[in-house]
């Protein structure tokens, strides 16, 4: 047997310390600052003309979405700025005028470049041309695009079964692309499509469908202006959903509450200054939460049952305080539920949440007398073992104040990408659908696959035990996004070929299959021209709208493709032309993908008349308050356990959570502005209280440790930086410590990694 070539690739990059700055924590976002910020960033990636020139463009109804997060773009957006300071980063970030090509990588290996920290990766800017990781080699070097397209068929055609391969997509794709991404999975036999959302909302869709049918939130934008409660758990809005702020603002001016359920204090929720208007630059900007829960970490539940057992007693008082016509007529699990509430003891539950008492019955005296509330969450919620009764939990307050299907009510779950939830409305799911499979045999010409296929955590243990040979991802930094780093990068390396398309450098370039394959495509931002018309594409945002988006800026190269481009182009070269889609002529007009949508995936109807402006909406049962598909034809109150953490005497829980200048695994800055962190990424944020214990004075140096199952992982040099953070807690950036999730501990049902609730040990360092 031939001897195994290894690349001596590093899937940390480097360890090494910075010159950290420490402020106090703000308590203002956005405002001048953000403003700053914002177009400083700007204007050194893509220069002032261009710069400008695109911001004024995002988010308008003519032009195109933005790159970053999901949230909705209002039916009047603004002319001046309708975008956040995250989003104006993550549109520098993919129309920066820095590129890198052949020449880059003949001088640097991939060997070199994985001693690099990420930020440093994703600084050198946009890929411009295809490359080829060769086998045995450890520099990437040019090939041209039907030359790849004939590699990546040719290792298809070799392998033994269709579920030897598998195709990875990242919510920064188009509808338009994934539709056809999922197509060519499913023609070519297998269902492995594992996708983003396995790694963060996946929790939320379970949680929605079992409770009230469908996997999507049920909110518009306009419900959360005139909501009489908002509540924001487990999210970040400042940092992670700015223009979320905008909503809240909104809310609050026309007598609104907002509550903050999350173990830190976010300076998003404490003031915004909002600067679309005069207030936001003179003024004292608006105080967005009234109340913060600074709940422990995943005790979401405990707090939650304690909130509605107080509920249930001044119901019993007055009748008044459910909605009990609502329940009546739309709700199943009444009585179970009240009989299971009884059964917990309120001193218990409130020591487990550690929030104060009297903070939790000013929130009961407000619900109280309530009925038109919205629950806004994100990963706070969803990345724990029992991340599918969190949000169910929550579930069980909104019916039980019958806060759904109505105006200015109802669930929100926030979505961290820009079109994550329409890649899995448009058909990129590793489950099957009968009903879809149904209509794909019947207007696209071919059986697609009805064996389920790997989820993301499935993905990583076929590659890992040399199940799967073949791995693409459409857009990603897989490697970094998923847990467990160094079991997943030994799975990659396992695979005989694997694929990226992508805009921009990042680890999973480097760490790669015998062969590795860059395929270079457009940002959103810029203009996808073919035969000498402008072409568009479609996104879903976070809740259900689906809208066009037409970049303006010139490509970064004339050799770089359109996503939607390179898979039916690689289509057309594997089947060789035989097949029942028409694939060439599908790219050639994504109008025609359009039509295919419209038929085949269920509530798309007349997209290319319906997207434009401000778009429209796909159905939502829970918006009619249709329920016939579940158990009794109503909405499902839940039954949900508390969690059992069992920690040592020395053992710590561990949140993972993004800085102000990143967004997911892309690294803008080195600078947490609003937690007063700057020129820093290896922190750990940490109670006094457990320093002192520990013996731990600001700025000591520590490595981490989890152990599951009898496996220690390790992630090594931390300074330790006293935070208000609830005792027993601790906080560190991810992907830095993705390395400490154990890939086979999830959430039940759903899969979600535990990213948030990491059981973990601390190793002092003398001397660094």
């Amino acid at each position: 047997m031939a001897e195994k070539f290894t690349r001596n690739v590093s899937i940390r990059g480097n360890e090494e310390f910075l010159d950290i700055k420490l402020k106090d924590p703000m308590r203002v976002a956005a405002g001048p600052l953000g403003v700053q910020a914002a177009l400083r960033h700007s204007f050194k990636e893509m220069g002032v003309v261009r710069s400008m020139t695109a911001l004024l463009d995002m988010n308008q109804q003519d032009g195109f979405s933005c790159p970053s997060c999901a949230w909705p773009d209002p039916e009047k957006p603004s002319k001046v700025a309708e975008y956040c300071e995250n989003g104006a980063k993550a549109l520098a970030d993919e129309a920066t005028t820095s590129q890198i090509g052949a020449d880059f990588f003949k001088q640097h290996s991939v060997e070199a470049l994985s001693l690099l920290t990420d930020y440093e990766l994703n600084k050198f800017g946009r890929l411009v041309e295809p490359l080829v990781l060769r086998k045995g080699s450890i520099h990437y070097e040019p090939i041209g695009w039907q030359e790849a397209y004939q590699m990546i068929s040719t290792e298809l055609k070799k392998l033994n079964s269709p579920d030897e391969a598998i195709f990875y997509t990242s919510g920064r794709s188009s509808n338009e692309a994934a539709f056809l991404y999922g197509m060519f999975a499913r023609a070519l036999g297998t269902n492995n499509m594992p996708d983003c959302s396995n790694m963060c909302h996946e929790s939320s869709g379970v949680a929605l469908s079992e409770t009230l049918g469908i996997g999507k939130g049920s909110v518009k934008l306009e419900d959360l202006y005139g909501a009489e409660v908002v509540i924001v758990a487990g999210q970040n809005p400042g940092t992670n959903h700015p223009r979320m702020l905008s909503a809240l603002e909104k809310c609050k001016q026309n007598g609104g509450k907002v509550i903050s359920i999350n173990p830190l204090k976010e300076s998003g929720l404490v003031n915004f200054k909002n600067p679309q208007h005069l207030k936001g630059w003179i003024g004292s900007g608006e105080d967005i939460a009234d109340f913060h829960l600074p709940v422990r970490v995943n005790q979401d539940i405990p707090l939650m049952k304690l909130i509605l057992i107080k509920l249930a007693a001044l119901d019993a008082i007055s009748d008044a305080v459910f909605d009990h016509d609502f329940i009546k007529r739309y709700v199943d699990g009444y009585e179970a539920l009240l009989a299971d509430l009884k059964t917990y003891d309120e001193k218990a539950l409130l020591q487990q949440c550690g929030v104060e008492l009297d903070k939790i019955n000013a929130v009961v005296e407000l619900l109280a007398k309530k009925s038109k509330i919205v629950v806004c969450w994100a990963m706070g919620l969803t990345q724990h073992k029992n991340g599918v009764e969190n949000i169910r939990e929550f579930v069980n307050l909104l019916l039980l104040k019958g806060a759904i299907g109505k105006p200015n009510a109802g669930t929100c779950p926030v979505r961290g990408h820009s079109n994550v939830q329409g890649d899995r409305s448009v058909g990129i799911m590793h489950f099957v659908n009968e009903e879809l499979n149904e209509r794909i045999e019947r207007h696209l010409g071919f059986v697609p696959p009805s064996k389920e296929g790997y989820d993301t955590v499935g993905a990583m243990k076929a590659m890992y035990e040399e199940k799967a040979k073949f791995f693409m991802c459409l857009g990603g930094n897989f490697l970094m996004a998923a847990s467990d780093t160094e079991y997943t990068a030994e799975g990659i390396q396992n695979c005989d070929l694997t694929v990226q398309v992508s805009t921009k450098l990042n680890r999973t370039h480097l760490v790669t299959g015998k062969i590795g394959l860059i395929l270079p495509t457009y940002g959103r931002s810029e203009k996808d021209m073919k035969n000498g018309k402008l072409r568009h594409i479609t996104v879903e945002n976070s809740m259900g709208q689906v809208r066009q988006s037409r970049g303006l800026l010139q490509p970064a190269s004339d050799t770089i493709k359109s996503e939607p481009d390179i898979i039916s182009e690689l289509a057309d070269t594997f089947f060789e032309g035989k097949h029942s889609m028409d694939w060439t002529s599908l790219a050639e007009n994504y109008e025609h993908i359009r039509e295919k949508i419209d038929l085949v995936v269920k509530g798309f109807d007349h997209t290319e008349s319906r997207s434009k402006g401000a778009g429209y909406y796909l159905p939502n049962n829970v918006r009619e308050l249709d329920f016939s598909k579940l158990p009794n034809g109503k909405a499902q109150l839940t039954i949900n356990t508390v969690p059992e953490h069992r920690l040592a005497p020395d053992e710590y829980l561990l949140m993972t959570i993004r800085s102000h200048d990143q967004f997911n695994t892309t690294i803008y800055g080195l600078d947490d502005r609003y937690r007063g962190v700057y020129n820093a990424r290896r922190v750990l944020f940490m109670n006094p209280a457990d320093m002192k214990d520990a013996q731990l004075q600001k700025f000591d140096v520590v490595h981490m440790t989890s152990t599951y199952d009898g496996i220690v992982r390790k992630a090594n040099n931390f300074k330790v930086i006293p935070y208000a953070i609830p005792k027993g807690d601790l906080a560190a950036y991810f992907p830095e410590t993705n390395v400490l999730v154990p890939y086979n501990h999830y959430a039940d049902g759903s899969k979600t990694p535990i990213s948030k609730s990491i059981r973990v040990r601390l190793i002092k360092v003398q001397e660094i």
